[in-house]
């Protein structure tokens, strides 16, 4: 399916020279004495690396045929992480590199949304937050009541943070997945 420079949308996946690319961020730009061009800021889906790419903004592009599929979570191993699709329960895994920071806000039987191009598993759609258990943090002390103070912590998926003083290895917290931050205590 091709598509115009109208038409491009942030996340929207395409082809460009046989491989999948995810727009990141696009722009239309005219000169005086120029025809109009279209910059995009592409993620390639394989490899992770993001690239500027300029075209005539008559130029058509192709849509990627890509399907969001929900994914169950269920193990990690040395190098990889193996997911089950919940339609189909056919499982399938995804490399650390690929997922990248992705990986620290996976917990064991929860559930996600994946981005795949044809059978093969392109990326993750994380939810905004998750429930990680704080697993390593310096133990807070009575008085230790500053306004905005924090000290660093580890949680049970090796993810690194800060927290507010209260809070105790083994309690429960939200973390906001787009920015790594501590979002409240969970439930």
């Amino acid at each position: 399916m091709t598509i115009s420079s109208g038409e491009v949308r942030k996340n929207m996946t395409i082809l460009l020279d046989g491989d999948v690319y995810m727009i990141l961020e696009w722009a239309h730009r005219s000169a005086p004495k120029a025809p109009p061009t279209l910059t995009l800021k592409v993620r390639h889906m394989k490899t992770g690396n993001v690239l500027e790419k300029k075209f005539n903004a008559s130029q058509k592009l192709t849509a990627a045929n890509t399907e969001r599929k929900t994914a169950q979570y269920l193990y990690r191993d040395a190098d990889s992480y193996t997911f089950m699709d919940t339609a189909t329960f056919d499982q399938f895994e995804i490399s650390k590199e690929k997922l990248g920071e992705d990986a620290f806000y996976l917990v064991e039987g929860e559930k996600i949304e994946l981005l795949t191009y044809g059978d093969e598993p392109l990326a993750i759609d994380l939810p905004p937050n998750v429930t990680l258990e704080i697993a390593q943090t310096d133990r807070g002390f009575k008085g230790d009541t500053a306004s905005g103070a924090t000290k660093p912590a580890v949680t049970n998926t090796g993810l690194k943070l800060n927290l507010p003083l209260f809070l105790n290895v083994g309690d429960k917290i939200r973390v906001d997945t787009r920015t790594g931050q501590y979002a409240g205590r969970a439930d």
